[in-house]
Formats: C-alpha cells, structure tokens, sequence
C-alpha cells in the first residue's frame, strides 16, 4: 500500500514488533537516526523520551555536552535494537 499525501508512514516497528506510524523526520543525526526512523514507530519513540528524561536525570546530565549525547546514544540503541529491545508480546502501554 502507496503512502499517499498526509497519511502517516507505516514501518513495522522493531520495539513493539507491529506495523505502526513511523517518525515524521529523523529525530537524531547520523546513521542511528537514520536506524531509528527506517525502523522504530512514533509510538515506541515516546516511550523512548520518558526513557531519556530518566536516564538524563539519573546521570544528572546537560543535553548539549558531547559526553552526554554519547551516552545517550548508547542508551538509544540498546533501547531500540539491543538483546532484549523487543519488549513481550503481551505488553500494552499506558
């Protein structure tokens, strides 16, 4: 099925492993956003926001330092694509 003009992009989503609306544009540079905006859905990158606002609490970390984004972006991976990035097949979100 064509996308046609306004309809959202469909891309089955490797975190919550069904065919969803993907991102508008990527959302993060290089080829991880590149990954991340072939591969995961609007839905799952939301989940992944709440994740990041943790994570960047937790380390007490600034958003624009270059060790911040690094570890950032080795928690978005492992997030999306790690081992156990799937999350179960009877998960349902908030």
């Amino acid at each position: 099925m064509a996308d046609t003009p306004g309809s959202p992009r469909i891309i089955h989503c490797v975190k919550l492993q069904k065919d969803l609306p993907g991102l508008d544009a990527p959302t993060w540079p290089g080829e991880l956003g590149q990954r991340i905006y072939a591969q995961v859905s609007a839905e799952a990158w939301r989940l992944w926001e709440d994740r990041m606002k943790m994570i960047l609490n937790e380390y007490r970390l600034m958003p624009w330092q270059k060790e911040a984004q690094e570890l950032v972006a080795r928690h978005m991976e492992e997030f999306f694509f790690g081992e156990s990035a799937a999350l179960p097949p009877q998960y349902v979100p908030k």
